[in-house]
């Protein structure tokens, strides 16, 4: 069987999301999309043999389209949620859920309300082989009998629109950090600092670049995240947990890393889809699978990640 996936946003993510899901997802099809940008969104769907919507409650709405994918701006996907849910439609709702904590109680609400786990928030990071390796490193005890002292993170990209705000940089990168915190401890966050640094010179005058943020979760294991969104070199996320009588780290991916003249190098991924890849791969993956036949609330995406989570506050602050 065939999902039938309509497709709300084709940015440069959400483009990408049809590609595969045209092209490289098994049993599944993009059927709709929307755009504000209407020549963009014509042309991702002739190449995927989709319809271009004039709404984005279109898409919802259209009775061909069985599972909706959310990849617009982070402000929109409360409202485009709530909607899914009351077509009963299944929603892969790319981070953050909201960009205010009232709203995504409101998400949560209404999902516990319709008595079915009908939303999944896009947290590829669950899906990337590399931080599948940490959570089962730090399961088995292998770094003190799973007792986590700090966990250090960082988020960097190379660089980011003159539109992106200081607050973006919590609610759409640190937000990975948090859900990432809270899937490898299995702990909730209690409290959260943010800290303001000495200001890049290649940041827009408006946008306090990089930021420190500490969370603090409830046994208090602190999490220490750096964000720093114009670093000009590449897109490197790093991750380090340790622990009582070890440490496990996420390493920088690298095809090669050639030695010469005394020094060592190593590639730096160019961008999110070079270096996430995979996990937005296996993510669409799952969850197209448990859009299948069987009721989406008995669906369980396939082995080696947890299943679709319901929708909690995304908001750390």
């Amino acid at each position: 069987m065939t999902v039938t996936v309509g497709v709300v946003g084709t940015g440069s993510i959400g483009s990408d999301h049809v590609r595969r899901l045209s092209a490289r997802v098994s049993g599944a099809r993009v059927g709709a999309v929307f755009d504000v940008d209407t020549a963009r969104a014509d042309a991702v769907a002739a190449a995927a043999g989709a319809r271009a919507h004039a709404d984005a409650l279109d898409v919802v709405d259209d009775p061909a389209v069985e599972a909706v994918v959310i990849v617009s701006p982070g402000d929109t996907h409360a409202a485009l949620a709530l909607a899914c849910m009351t077509a009963g439609k299944p929603v892969l709702c790319e981070k953050p859920l909201a960009t205010t904590g009232i709203d995504a109680l409101t998400v949560l609400a209404a999902e516990v309300a319709s008595g079915r786990r009908l939303v999944q928030v896009g947290f590829m990071r669950r899906f990337d082989a590399g931080y599948l390796r940490m959570k089962a490193a730090l399961d088995s005890g292998a770094i003190g009998e799973a007792l986590v002292l700090v966990l250090h993170c960082i988020h960097r990209n190379p660089a980011v629109p003159p539109a992106f705000t200081s607050d973006m940089a919590l609610t759409d990168s640190v937000i990975h950090e948090i859900d990432a915190a809270r899937w490898l401890l299995g702990e909730e966050i209690v409290g959260t600092t943010v800290v303001r640094t000495r200001r890049s010179p290649f940041a827009a005058g408006h946008l306090a670049d990089p930021q420190l943020v500490l969370l603090v979760t409830g046994s208090g294991v602190v999490v220490e995240v750096e964000v720093f969104r114009n670093c000009r070199y590449g897109y490197d996320v790093r991750c380090e947990i340790v622990g009582a009588t070890g440490t496990v780290s996420l390493e920088v991916p690298t095809t090669g890393a050639p030695t010469t003249g005394g020094v060592l190098g190593r590639a730096v991924p160019a961008d999110w889809g070079e270096r996430f890849g995979g996990a937005y791969h296996a993510e669409l993956q799952q969850w197209s699978t448990a859009c299948g036949p069987a009721p989406w609330p008995g669906r369980t995406p396939g082995t080696g990640t947890p299943p679709p989570p319901s929708p909690r506050p995304t908001s750390g602050r």
